[in-house]
């Protein structure tokens, strides 16, 4: 795993993404980063995306962005409906997850921040009248590339791939291992 500093790092610290779209690419880093800490430390789904809407999500603020801890002109709505949405189908977005890795790669040797992105993502896909899926995909392979410069990426493109198709009710074959061991997802 190789990561990278924070999606959207530019030399001015801006996304290269403008209006909307930025906006909504911002509400995923966020949801990511908010997935992350729920995890890593243990808080309470409803304190951290308090914690983010009042310290964060820097919409209309004067910031350098996310050098300074900050998601710029984040969609506020968005991001919560992510991540409550994420925390309260955690258990059937994780499942999804298992039943598409090869056995040799249980949830828990994933990095944290895949996890992240991938709960994120499932969060987004499992939610009634979801966003195309193909859209859903490349919004959270942005987001990959900004904090993975590896393999990760692929990983999760490959991973959501197979979980939308699930979703969709089509067969989605899962992932299986490469010769070295790592996943290789169709």
């Amino acid at each position: 795993m190789t990561q990278t500093g924070a999606p959207g790092d530019t030399p001015s610290g801006e996304t290269p993404r403008g209006g909307r779209n930025r906006s909504r690419t911002a509400s995923r880093v966020g949801a990511v980063q908010a997935l992350f800490q729920i995890e890593q430390a243990g808080d309470n789904a409803e304190a951290v995306v308090s914690q983010f809407t009042r310290h964060r999500l820097a919409t209309g603020k004067a910031s350098s962005g996310y050098a300074e801890g900050l998601v710029p002109d984040a969609d506020v709505r968005l991001f919560t409906a992510i991540v409550r949405g994420s925390v309260a189908r955690q258990k059937e977005i994780d499942a999804m997850v298992v039943d598409v890795l090869p056995s040799s790669w249980p949830m828990e040797r994933l990095d944290p921040v895949l996890r992240a992105l991938l709960r994120a993502a499932g969060g987004e896909l499992t939610v009634q009248d979801p966003a195309p899926s193909r859209v859903i995909i490349n919004e959270y392979m942005d987001v990959a590339h900004g904090f993975f410069s590896g393999d990760e990426p692929r990983m999760l493109n490959g991973v959501l791939d197979a979980m939308s198709r699930r979703i969709a009710g089509g067969e989605a074959a899962p992932a299986t291992p490469a010769a070295d061991g790592e996943p290789s997802v169709p």
